[in-house]
């Protein structure tokens, strides 16, 4: 598998796993992330944040886009 596709499924899972611990849709979910730089984030510190457990990676998600004003 690619670097670009683990990303990318990476990226999926962390968001299905958002939406899942806050009730939302999978679309609310990815739309949310974005605008409060969730995805960024995902995207800058792919390195560090998938030798984590998704459980953390969702909470460290959760955390910086309340920083960034939302309300997760």
């Amino acid at each position: 598998m690619s670097e670009l596709k683990k990303r990318i499924n990476y990226t999926v899972a962390c968001v299905h796993e958002f939406a899942k611990q806050f009730q939302i849709s999978g679309k609310t979910a990815f739309q949310y992330l974005d605008q409060y730089k969730g995805i960024q984030f995902l995207k800058e510190n792919y390195d560090i944040e998938h030798t984590l457990s998704i459980e953390d990676a969702v909470d460290d998600l959760a955390v910086l886009c309340r920083k960034n004003g939302g309300r997760y």
